[in-house]
């Protein structure tokens, strides 16, 4: 039985074993900021952070945006990784902050002290970025383009906008909770999820390119059936991770 155990976990440990990231210095530096919420630091081994951020290539010196920055975790990450050279743009929409007002506090909390972040707030329809980015992190956020809040056509607007902000090379980080196949996007409105494979044909049809998945938040149990709030599943999501550049060429 023993050995039966151990075969079987060895198993479902080769997937991520091949797709294990080394965790850069500059990196786990920033996730052993003594300025980071413990709260934060709480989350950091669930959330796999530096093998995540690993993936993105965040370095030192970028300039990188965390777009639709929620409660500001990966805003205060990004902004010790790309250092006092670097710039990070903590994005969060007017529209949310309407709809939350606790999220305009949790932006100048996170930016607060940091230097080297400026907090945005404009409306989605018109966010812009004033230089050229290395790269965008946007984590749980793109089925939300998909609400009926927004008018037709709004994601597919804001993808292109991503992609005309980024510098050549520059690389798109998308994470999101999975749902079943949604070629017409209907389960985000009520699930709070979206297809992984519609998101990244949206995605791709502004011209990304993808290039890489990581599978550190996968999760098979997860029937994708469930409203992602649900206590049941709350925090066990199945999601991907999603990797996109913008063609040099």
């Amino acid at each position: 039985m023993k050995l039966a155990l151990s075969a079987a976990l060895l198993a479902l440990a080769a997937p991520l074993a091949a797709h294990a990231q080394t965790v850069p210095a500059p990196i786990t530096a920033a996730l052993g900021d003594s300025s980071r919420p413990q709260a934060d630091k709480d989350r950091d081994a669930s959330r796999h952070a530096g093998e995540i951020l690993a993936f993105a290539g965040i370095a030192p010196g970028q300039e990188v945006a965390d777009f639709i920055m929620g409660g500001g975790y990966w805003t205060r990450i990004l902004a010790g990784i790309v250092g006092p050279k670097g710039k990070v743009y903590a994005y969060q929409p007017a529209e949310f902050i309407k709809f939350r007002a606790a999220y305009a506090d949790e932006q100048k909390a996170a930016v607060e002290g940091r230097a080297n972040v400026v907090a945005s707030s404009e409306s989605l329809q018109s966010v812009a970025f004033p230089d050229p980015l290395d790269a965008i992190v946007t984590v749980q956020n793109w089925h939300d383009l998909h609400l009926k809040a927004w008018p037709a056509g709004s994601a597919k607007a804001i993808a292109q906008k991503l992609y005309d902000s980024l510098k050549p090379g520059g690389v798109l980080l998308v994470i999101d909770h999975a749902a079943n196949p949604d070629p017409d996007f209907a389960l985000p409105q009520t699930l709070h999820r979206i297809d992984p494979a519609a998101a990244r044909a949206e995605i791709e049809s502004v011209g990304f390119k993808f290039d890489g998945e990581l599978p550190l938040l996968r999760n098979p149990a997860d029937p994708h059936t469930a409203n992602v709030f649900t206590p049941e599943i709350r925090g066990k999501t199945d999601q991907f991770i999603y990797r996109f550049r913008k063609p040099r060429g």
